[in-house]
């Protein structure tokens, strides 16, 4: 099995996938444009084993204390399967699967299996973390850098969540709910029916961000790209809301990407 980038095509899109770069969607061209933020860091990564910051790096397992390292002192973000290298164990002109194996830090061996699926006007993303061993708490969820301006007027995001996390000082959810506030955002939403997030680019595309899924993180503080982040559970989820992986019952999510021209 190779980790070489693999491109999807479908009608005039394009999709690019580095299972070198920590599996993420380097590039998702429409009629020739660009739609992610460019470089090693951005495009669309996986959060799995974790999404967003875990506080102090430590959750719960079980009666253990388990401590990821503080790669953003004085939390743990987003998981580490973004920072490995996938494998390709399956390859069409429009889908593509890579797989990674959760190592140390992490504390319990699994397998993380993300299928790409790009159509003409769409592109779903699907995940899953499987065990043979233990059971442990888990998340999943997709981080994608959507540029801000495809050369005309910059994104409109647009979503009606039923609750905000309130955010503490420390960026985490305090645990307590909030009526939706204004942007600028890096919060947490609760969308119990399912997130449905539209980023409209004036004159040019319309893009929804859809899951069955009820969380979402909005992220639109940098100038350069807005992030709409689907998870299985909010920021510190492994110890507010632990999902959990089990040898009879993995962890599924996917996400669904659809888009039109306007």
């Amino acid at each position: 099995m190779s980790n070489e980038e693999i491109t999807l095509t479908a009608g005039d899109a394009e999709a690019t996938v580095a299972p070198a770069n920590g599996g993420r969607i380097r590039s998702l061209r429409i009629g020739g444009v660009e739609l992610l933020r460019q470089g090693v860091k951005f495009g669309c990564f996986p959060m799995v084993p974790w999404c967003g910051r875990i506080r102090d790096g430590r959750f719960l397992d079980g009666a253990t204390v388990q401590q990821m390292p503080l790669n953003s002192p004085p939390n743990a973000i987003h998981g580490t399967a973004r920072d490995g290298a996938w494998n390709t164990a399956r390859v069409t002109k429009d889908e593509a699967a890579i797989t990674y194996d959760l190592v140390a830090p992490w504390p319990h061996p699994a397998r993380v299996t993300q299928v790409l699926t790009l159509t003409e006007d769409g592109l779903t993303l699907t995940m899953s973390v499987e065990t043979y061993e233990d059971s442990f708490p888990a998340q999943i969820g997709w981080h994608p850098w959507f540029n801000r301006n495809l050369g005309g007027e910059d994104v409109r995001v647009s979503f009606d969540p039923a609750w905000q996390e309130e955010r503490g000082d420390d960026h985490l959810p305090t645990g307590r709910r909030t009526e939706p506030k204004p942007g600028p955002w890096d919060d947490c939403f609760g969308m119990p029916d399912g997130v449905d997030v539209t980023l409209t680019w004036p004159g040019q595309l319309e893009l929804k961000v859809a899951s069955r899924e009820e969380w979402v993180v909005v992220y639109d503080e940098q100038e350069a790209a807005v992030c709409v982040e689907p998870q299985t559970g909010p920021p510190n989820g492994l110890n507010s809301q632990p999902r959990l992986v089990t040898p009879i019952e993995p962890l599924e999510a996917s996400t669904t990407w659809s888009w039109r021209r306007i």
